[in-house]
């Protein structure tokens, strides 16, 4: 079997349960609440405690796949997601079914960035980018099949199952990447920066549950200011330390690389915008125009069908524009998109809505697949898990502030209207903002090198091609010339 298509889908296979799996389960709140005697807003603390141990944890991921081994770090990493799998189906309270959360972010802070590392030490760089594109759908599509999928089971069957559907996933997973993926780590495992891992926790917990939990309206605007300035205030303190250490967990001396800087910088101001449509979308289906929980499901779903239809163009097209041209000009386009959703109205045929998302979803696509790959194209083989720890760092980041803008502006809409319920009209602005925030993202991809990651696109063996039949043909010609001069010449 081609380990070259093999492991990407065993990768692309955990993230999407672990992508899914944090969208279904909003869908299923009320039901989970009733059952277990509590209340729905109560519950959201399982939300943002599996945010919470995402963004503690994921640090730690580079040198403990350094230490123990990319393969084995992964298959343990999706066996303690199923674990929490199995906590949060057996759950008879809030506390128990936080506690299995928080195990769950345990298990997805390793998986996300050490299934990336293990494609970067496993795939040629040739065949990267082909790998990246079925990576990224896991991102696009889980969070627009949760909700009708979490509605639908917990209609139907009953919301328990939503966890155990992982068990058969997270199984044929640690089989699959026991068997095809070889056991690599890093050369030389350095000292583990345990004072540097207690800042950036407590920095990146700080400000990625102050921005989620602003954006689920379950504190006070005044806690979650100060959540985020403590965190802040952490993440100030472990950059001063960082410099100082020779083994830091985040390794911010990489955004010295231009390619990788593009990849944060931009990455972050891209996916901070397209991280709030998951999160307004849905609600201005359900709120503003009347639709259940699974039609609006049904319709955001088109999107992920544009994410899909991307995979098999995403290597060809990057190799033909370069990254740079490309991903310049494809901020913009998706951008565009993302800002035609302020044109939905209940009047607007559900068809033409689809149709937008489709070929919206197809530039998003394209786009976080070019911003994952070329991250890496000048990190060297002895930081890889330190870019792969980063970038899934600010990946969190990026999603957690894009729902508190997302939510912020549909709130100062509504206080600048004196309106107090949501509607259809208080959400235009809000996709207005951040697809400025999206499209502003260009000018950072622009600055990258014009050769930027043609190692990996291919492009630059296009050029050389090209450069060689330029070659060729100028002799042809010149040759054609000599023969011509000495024709005139005998005549």
């Amino acid at each position: 079997m081609n380990k070259q298509r093999v492991i990407p889908l065993i990768v692309a296979t955990a993230l999407f349960m672990e992508n899914m799996d944090s969208t279904v389960i909003a869908t299923s709140l009320p039901a989970i609440a009733a059952d277990i005697g509590t209340s729905p807003l109560t519950l959201k603390l399982a939300i943002t405690s599996y945010l919470l141990s995402l963004a503690v944890f994921i640090p730690a991921s580079g040198w403990t796949a350094d230490r123990f081994g990319a393969r084995m770090v992964f298959a343990i990493a999706v066996g303690v997601f199923m674990a929490g799998s199995i906590g949060c189906a057996m759950s008879s309270s809030v506390t128990d079914f936080v506690i299995a959360r928080i195990l769950q972010g345990m298990g997805g802070a390793m998986m996300t960035p050490v299934g990336r590392l293990v494609l970067l030490r496993s795939i040629d760089k040739s065949a990267l980018v082909n790998a990246m594109a079925w990576v990224t759908v896991p991102a696009l599509v889980g969070p627009v099949i949760g909700p009708p999928l979490g509605g639908f089971i917990t209609t139907y069957f009953s919301w328990h199952w939503i966890f155990l559907i992982n068990i058969p996933i997270g199984l044929v997973g640690i089989v699959m990447a026991l068997k095809f993926i070889d056991p690599i780590r890093g050369d030389a495992p350095e000292r583990f920066d345990l004072y540097g891992l207690l800042l950036a926790g407590i920095g990146l917990g700080g400000i990625a549950f102050g921005l989620s939990v602003a954006g689920l309206n379950l504190l006070p605007w005044s806690i979650v200011a100060v959540l985020v300035a403590i965190g802040a205030i952490s993440m100030t303190l472990y950059v001063i330390h960082a410099r100082r250490t020779g083994s830091p967990v985040l390794d911010f001396s990489l955004l010295r690389l231009s390619t990788m800087r593009a990849s944060i910088v931009g990455g972050f101001l891209f996916r901070l915008g397209i991280g709030a449509l998951p999160f307004l979308l849905p609600l201005l289906m359900q709120v503003g125009f009347g639709l259940s929980p699974f039609q609006s499901g049904l319709v955001t779903f088109a999107s992920a069908l544009g994410a899909m239809g991307m995979k098999t163009l995403a290597a060809r097209i990057i190799r033909a524009f370069g990254f740079r041209n490309l991903m310049t000009v494809n901020a913009v386009v998706s951008a565009f998109f993302l800002a035609a959703c302020a044109l939905f109205t209940v009047t607007t045929p559900l068809l033409l809505i689809m149709v937008i998302l489709v070929i919206g979803g197809f530039f998003r696509s394209l786009q976080f697949t070019a911003i994952n790959t070329v991250a890496y194209a000048e990190v060297e083989p002895a930081q890889m898990s330190r870019a792969t720890t980063l970038v899934s760092v600010n990946q969190q980041l990026a999603v957690s502030a894009g729902v508190a803008v997302g939510a912020a502006s549909v709130e100062t809409n509504l206080w600048l209207h004196h309106q107090s319920e949501l509607n259809a009209t208080v959400f235009a602005p809000a996709f207005l903002v951040v697809a400025a925030i999206s499209a502003a993202s260009c000018w950072f991809f622009w600055q990258m090198p014009d050769d930027a990651g043609h190692e990996i696109s291919g492009r630059k063996a296009l050029a050389i091609s090209s450069r060689k039949g330029a070659a060729k043909q100028a002799a042809l010609t010149a040759s054609e010339t000599t023969e011509d001069a000495r024709d005139q010449r005998l005549g």
